[in-house]
């Protein structure tokens, strides 16, 4: 039994095993698909297959390839193109190559490959100097090499008709894939910037709220140590309360100069959960029906906790009002497992709004930085696939 449950065994690892196979090798082409060095090889291998139709051509015609010979020759012309991003000179190559064919074998698709990286990866000033040096080479080539009249017409002018075309237009072609790689560089770049704005901007606001909320503190304590010590008067312990008075005060001091070291500002500091109920009813007038339910052992949380799930929640029911209006959103702000646990939720919406909404996509990134500056964790997105959920919890303070 044991011997036939083994073998059965076995010959299921032998079924699957191509599967396994075949998902491990999927999952790297995955990984491999878009990368600059796969859209290199699909580039040389499309330029190759495109020369390649012209091998019998080139095998009869007088220039010394047979089919083998010719088949090399254009595969190696077509490695060239993997270099083009790789070194200063790697468009630079192909170009050259590609003149060679274009004198040598009367073939211009090369020629037009490498005028377009040319173009797109050493800039306008390169591309349109390349497609100078081609018109130049390819007028020289149809006079020197004898060019044969059924590649480029019988005159001149039919030839020019054909080479002028596929060189401005592989050219200009070139160009503005830079540009358009120029463009897309800047807005990943803005996007970036905004987003390092958001979460700076997002510290300097919880720098403001650690000063009002922990410099007050620290103001009573030294009162408080002050008035203990006017009371010990010519008791042993008067001079502990005078120098924990004077540490509250150092503290203070020290808490004012790095916040204001960092551009705090100093502001009006963030409310806490007993404003959540007015900005509810602020956010209903955009047409959200929103529910608040908090629970009674939240409210004893400390007011930086506090500052925080306002924050939160005041950045949820915007993007509610932005991306589902109309919706109902429900707001819980509980405390289980000496955590504090913040919860907004509201469904989808049907349809997309019928015009974009005007938004940074920095929010998010700045309710997240406040979350972790306290220790706590966040989570936003599709719940179910019918709701959109946004979890934050905090360290509860017993």
């Amino acid at each position: 039994m044991h011997d036939q449950a083994e073998g059965a065994v076995t010959a299921g690892e032998a079924v699957t095993a191509p599967g396994r196979r075949l998902g491990r090798l999927w999952s790297r082409l995955e990984r491999w698909r878009g990368t600059p060095f796969a859209v290199d090889l699909v580039t040389a291998a499309g330029c190759f297959v495109l020369m390649s139709l012209d091998i019998p051509g080139l095998a009869r015609a007088d220039n010394a390839l047979s089919g083998a010979t010719a088949t090399i020759v254009l595969a190696a012309g077509s490695a060239t193109l993997l270099l083009r991003r790789r070194e200063p000179w790697g468009p630079w190559l192909p170009y050259l190559v590609g003149l060679v064919f274009l004198g040598w074998l009367h073939d211009v698709t090369l020629t037009q490959f490498a005028l377009y990286s040319v173009a797109r990866y050493r800039g306008r000033g390169s591309g349109i100097l390349a497609c100078c040096g081609y018109l130049v080479w390819a007028c020289a080539a149809y006079a020197l090499f004898e060019w044969p009249a059924y590649r480029g017409g019988e005159s001149v002018s039919q030839f020019l008709a054909l080479a002028v075309p596929i060189g401005v237009l592989a050219t200009g072609v070139g160009i503005a894939a830079r540009r358009i790689d120029l463009v897309r560089a800047l807005e990943a770049k803005g996007a970036e910037t905004a987003l390092l704005q958001a979460v700076q901007q997002e510290r300097s606001d919880v720098a403001g709220d650690v000063h009002d909320f922990v410099g007050r503190e620290l103001t009573m304590l030294s009162v408080r140590a002050e008035v203990l010590s006017r009371r010990a008067r010519g008791e042993r312990w008067e001079q502990d309360f005078d120098e924990l008075s004077e540490t509250a005060r150092r503290a203070h001091l020290l808490l004012n100069e790095i916040v204001v070291r960092r551009g705090s500002g100093g502001g009006t500091p963030t409310p806490g959960l007993d404003a959540l109920p007015r900005l509810a009813e602020e956010s209903a007038a955009a047409g959200n029906t929103i529910t608040v339910d908090v629970d009674d052992a939240a409210r004893a949380q400390s007011p930086l906790r506090q500052a925080a799930v306002y924050r939160v929640v005041q950045e949820c029911l915007t993007n509610a009002a932005k991306h589902a209006p109309d919706q109902p959103v429900t707001v819980t702000v509980s405390v289980a497992a000496n955590r504090l646990h913040v919860t907004v939720t509201n469904p989808l919406p049907p349809t997309a709004p019928t015009t974009a909404p005007v938004s940074a996509g920095t929010g998010t990134a700045g309710m997240e930085e406040r979350v972790l500056s306290l220790g706590g964790t966040f989570e936003a997105g599709p719940g179910d696939g019918t709701t959109y959920e946004v979890k934050a919890t905090f360290p509860a303070r017993t």
